[in-house]
């Protein structure tokens, strides 16, 4: 029989309202799941969502990395809709993350756009910067009821995109001027991860599709190609796939991202119960 959407759904919210592992993930089930239906769940959830009051505020990206497309059988990367009640900004550069609602969090550092209009097919980085209002650095706390995080890109799609909650740092206003130096800079700079002062990894750019601009770009075309998908918007936020590998949190620890040779402020976390 196959995968009923909405059944999924509300399978997938109840499971992280309630902090209770699937065991089995859908994709592993004899009715499957491919992404086609997973963004029919997806759509079905944020349906589920804005009845209950809540308001799409953007997109988060999954698999922004071509090497895993080719292991995981992706034609493009893969994303899930973020909400008001999910994304906070920083003051200060500093906020405060509660997780004791989540099941198994962990932290992704990654670069956040604002867009001030919509994208029409831009490819170019330059092109797809002209539409940016601000960028900033973020942390994207992402989740999973899947037993050990194992799971198919169609069960990450189908459960939320794992997002749990995004924390925005202090933007910087994208201007006309500043585009072309962004272009040479977005692939190159480098990040530093630390938890409670010491250095967990570093990170690169380029490890979100070369560029978080080439993956804002191929976000956009992904969606267009995506039949039944709302097209990114002007004032959407996109969390453009992280720039190191996820790490698990826990209360009582903070977290900071750094960068180097990109002006953007440091971010940091604090996390608690």
């Amino acid at each position: 029989m196959p995968t009923d959407p909405k059944t999924l759904a509300r399978e997938l919210m109840a499971a992280y309202a309630g902090r209770q592992p699937i065991a089995i993930p859908p994709s592993a089930r004899d009715e499957g799941l491919d992404l086609a239906t997973a963004y029919a769940v997806d759509a079905e959830l944020t349906r589920l969502r804005r009845a209950a009051g809540r308001t799409t505020v953007g997109r988060k990206v999954g698999f922004a990395n071509k090497a895993m497309w080719r292991v995981l059988k992706l034609e493009t990367l893969v994303w899930s809709h973020m909400y008001d009640d999910t994304v906070q900004y920083s003051k200060g550069g500093v906020a405060t993350l509660e997780v004791a609602r989540m099941y198994a969090p962990k932290v992704e550092p990654e670069i956040v756009f604002k867009l001030k209009r919509p994208l029409d097919g831009e490819a170019e980085p330059a092109a797809v910067l002209d539409a940016i209002e601000w960028l900033a650095v973020g942390f994207e706390i992402i989740d999973c009821v899947f037993p050990d995080w194992k799971f198919q890109p169609a069960d990450f799609v189908a459960a939320f995109g794992l997002h749990a909650a995004l924390v925005v740092g202090e933007p910087r206003t994208v201007t006309a001027a500043m585009i072309p130096a962004l272009v040479d800079e977005l692939p190159r700079f480098k990040l530093r991860l630390m938890k409670n002062g010491v250095l967990v990894e570093e990170g690169s750019g380029k490890n979100s599709l070369r560029s978080p601009a080439l993956c804002l770009a191929e976000l956009a075309a992904a969606i267009a190609r995506q039949p039944g998908a709302e097209p990114l918007g002007a004032g959407e936020l996109v969390s453009s796939g992280t720039l190191t590998a996820s790490h698990a949190i826990a209360p009582s620890e903070t977290w900071r991202a750094e960068v180097e040779g990109l002006y953007l402020p440091a971010l940091a976390l604090r996390i608690t119960v």
